[in-house]
């Protein structure tokens, strides 16, 4: 053993001691040692209400993601540990694949996981590598009052692109001004909704199609899009805002950014799954594992406090304690928020669609991630603000993409194919 080997080693059995706060769990306790919930009172909630029906008990600890994984990997080189559940969020997970157990053999009752989420939870492999925890993500808002205009025959919650767009020119025409907005301010998530919804619903891809003729196609009909949005859009950040004046009536927004609208007036708007496009419903998930190290002390309570954390009940607790959403098919209680129940309801129709893509949050970039989200906003800015032409902008900002996962050296990630290697931007 190398003397760095022997100095982890030796890391991992003082923090199984005091090092990191958990000398107080008993020997029948699970260590849930997790990178979620991490302010006090969520981390309360989580001790008191989430789990506190577990009955083997558990030691719910949180930490920031480096603590979290210096543990981790403590406890794997020295081969021996005290952790019994891990829970991070998907991007943490994916370089721990080696270090967990397959979950494939565990009884999840009759808990209905989502299965696209369930084949994240592979990592790219056959073995079930992680159980989805919890989940969140963006989704579509609109005034009650937009409903009228919708294109005859169109599901709201199965909408295209092409019957956006045809409602979103139906209502400027019929009220006399753009009512669509998109969050294109300076402190706006643009670049969230090219990545991980018109990309994969055009693509397929996030990176490796970055300029292929789908996305040239996607970019044009964001721009036949952007024809029908208020022009004021250049300067929205959260949409919750303008849904609230009415200066817009159809929105894109995080769920945290179109919380205040719905809870102000609930009976006022409604959400709804984001479009799709020929290749799918592209939506952007953000989701929270939990898997179980090979080193866990008890493999068996292990295995049954996951099976409990993805329970109906334990998954309604979880969203009261840490405002993440269910990623079973749970009906949520009447007494929830309204922007729970209005956002619940609406993730959980885009999730759960046939069609659904999911484009996950970008993995490995480290420092690079600014370098990469730049890509997207200029593309954004050059074609749909400044009307350069597509393919010239694609062919030039591809080389930009290709410098960044290069230098980055980061793989793919869904709905990217695995890679040896940098992502490839074809």
């Amino acid at each position: 053993m190398t003397q760095l080997r022997k100095t982890i080693a030796a890391l991992a059995l003082a923090s199984t001691a005091s090092v990191m706060g958990v000398s107080s769990a008993s020997a029948a306790e699970v260590l849930f040692w997790a990178n979620q919930a991490k302010p006090v009172e969520e981390a309360q909630a989580m001790r008191e209400k989430v789990l506190s029906g577990f009955e083997g008990g558990v030691d719910f600890q949180s930490s920031d993601g480096g603590p979290w994984l210096t543990r981790i990997q403590a406890e794997a080189a020295a081969g021996k540990g005290k952790i019994g559940l891990i829970g991070g969020l998907h991007g943490d997970l994916i370089s721990l694949g080696d270090q967990m157990i397959d979950l494939s053999d565990v009884d999840l009752g009759d808990a209905d996981v989502n299965a696209k989420f369930m084949e994240l939870g592979k990592l790219g492999g056959s073995e079930q590598k992680y159980i989805p925890w919890m989940q969140a993500t963006y989704v579509m808002a609109a005034n009650r009052k937009a409903l009228e205009h919708l294109p005859a025959g169109a599901d709201i919650n199965a909408l295209t692109y092409d019957q956006l767009i045809e409602w979103s020119k139906t209502m400027a025409e019929k009220t006399g001004s753009p009512k669509f907005g998109f969050p294109a301010g300076p402190k706006g998530l643009k670049h969230r909704f090219f990545q991980g919804y018109l990309y994969p619903s055009y693509t397929n891809s996030m990176v490796s199609k970055f300029r292929s003729a789908e996305a040239e196609g996607a970019w044009n009909k964001f721009k036949e899009l952007w024809t029908y949005t208020n022009p004021g859009s250049t300067g929205y950040s959260f949409m919750q805002e303008q849904l609230l004046t009415e200066e817009v009536w159809v929105a894109f927004d995080h769920t945290a950014r179109l919380a205040n609208a719905f809870n102000e007036r609930p009976d006022d708007f409604i959400a709804f799954p984001a479009p799709a496009g020929p290749t799918g419903r592209g939506f952007m998930p953000v989701v929270v594992g939990i898997g179980i190290p090979k080193t866990a002390p008890d493999m068996d309570a292990a295995k049954k406090l996951l099976a409990y954390m993805v329970k109906s009940s334990t998954q309604i607790e979880t969203l009261r304690a840490t405002s993440f959403f269910p990623v079973v098919n749970a009906e949520l209680p009447g007494d929830m928020p309204a922007a729970v129940q209005t956002s619940g309801s609406a993730i959980a129709a885009m999730s759960g669609s046939a069609d659904a893509n999911p484009g996950l949050l970008p993995v490995g970039l480290g420092k690079l991630g600014g370098e990469f989200n730049a890509v997207y906003v200029d593309s954004f800015e050059r074609i749909v603000l400044g009307g350069e032409d597509v393919r010239a902008v694609l062919d030039e900002q591809a080389e930009a993409l290709r410098s960044v996962m290069n230098e980055a050296g980061a793989p793919c990630w869904g709905p990217d194919p695995a890679s040896d290697g940098p992502c490839p931007v074809e």
